[in-house]
């Protein structure tokens, strides 16, 4: 039978922790239940540990930090990862759970269902659906729920993928990992609930959504460097076009050419087009070698159990 891990990253959430494990440990009577600290200044660490959770603590604060400390401490065949807030039904794990053994899939996202106004802001939803909308485009990949925190994974999934983020990213992070491998995935809808009274969400819409993005096209430049590097490439030779093309007529009208540091500009900027396009190249080169050695990573481990194993 699969060993399943609950982990919840918690910062602060005295007000619904000892609910949140209650919920998990209810709807997964088997699963080890894990709250990671990450550096609460309240009581959380006491009411989770009442409550019969495992805690751990990850000093260094953000949900990524928490996450990657958990991905790498915890060993099980199914993780299940949620906030510690109340917002995601833990209810539906089962259900998520089912749908990745019995497809064998290494990550089943739960897409966030909402009724109540003030469990899921207008902004957040506008930003979700937009950074849902540039990560369809740029990675290929299937997505409509991108930042959901309620996630399924595999231990294949979990200790094959290198996180580094800090913070509200890791999901980008989650994502891109299983795009760029062409990991088996799939999303299941699940209701979103409000938070507990009193306790205020830790995203910052600017902050956040600005590392998200900035993450986002990180990811794209290391990964699909010659797309990146060809479009810049495009741009600047593009340019340089446009600048010499009114001195090339000059220059057969009269047989002058006057404007000196307009060509030599014109000239610069083709020759930073045509190295970046070849740097480009060189570098999706490299990125394709270090995604054969990723997917090696994740080849050496064992698959995700069927139902029943």
């Amino acid at each position: 039978m699969a060993s399943v891990a609950v982990i919840l990253p918690c910062l602060n959430e005295e007000t619904a922790i000892a609910s949140v494990v209650a919920d998990f440990k209810k709807a997964l009577p088997a699963a080890r239940v894990f709250v990671f600290d990450n550096a609460s200044t309240d009581g959380t660490v006491r009411a989770a540990a009442a409550a019969g959770a495992i805690v751990r603590a990850e000093p260094m604060p953000g949900k990524g930090n928490a996450l990657t400390r958990a991905f790498a401490d915890i060993d099980a065949d199914i993780y299940v990862v949620a906030d510690g807030d109340g917002t995601y039904d833990a209810a539906s794990a089962p259900a998520m759970i089912e749908k990745l053994q019995r497809e064998r899939l290494d990550m089943v996202v739960g897409v966030r269902a909402h009724s109540a106004a003030d469990a899921y802001r207008p902004g957040h939803v506008f930003g979700n659906q937009v950074f849902s909308g540039i990560f369809r485009s740029l990675f290929k990949a299937n997505y409509s729920d991108i930042l959901s925190g309620y996630r399924i994974l595999s231990r294949r999934f979990v200790k094959s993928f290198p996180s580094r983020a800090r913070g509200f990213e890791i999901e980008i992070e989650m994502s891109a990992h299983a795009a760029l491998l062409r990991l088996p995935v799939a999303e299941i809808e699940t209701r979103y609930a409000a938070r507990a009274a009193g306790d205020a969400s830790k995203l910052r819409t600017l902050r956040d959504g600005a590392r998200i993005l900035r993450r986002m096209f990180r990811f794209l430049r290391l990964h699909r460097p010659r797309f990146v590097y060809g479009v810049l490439g495009i741009v600047c030779t593009g340019v340089a076009g446009i600048i010499f093309i009114p001195i090339l007529i000059e220059f057969l009208q009269t047989g002058l050419v006057p404007r000196f540091p307009t060509l030599i500009v014109s000239a610069a900027l083709a020759i930073v087009g045509i190295g970046v396009f070849f740097a480009g190249a060189i570098l999706d080169a490299q990125a394709q070698h270090f995604a054969e050695t990723k997917r090696l990573a994740y080849l050496g481990l064992a698959p995700p159990p069927g139902q029943g194993e």
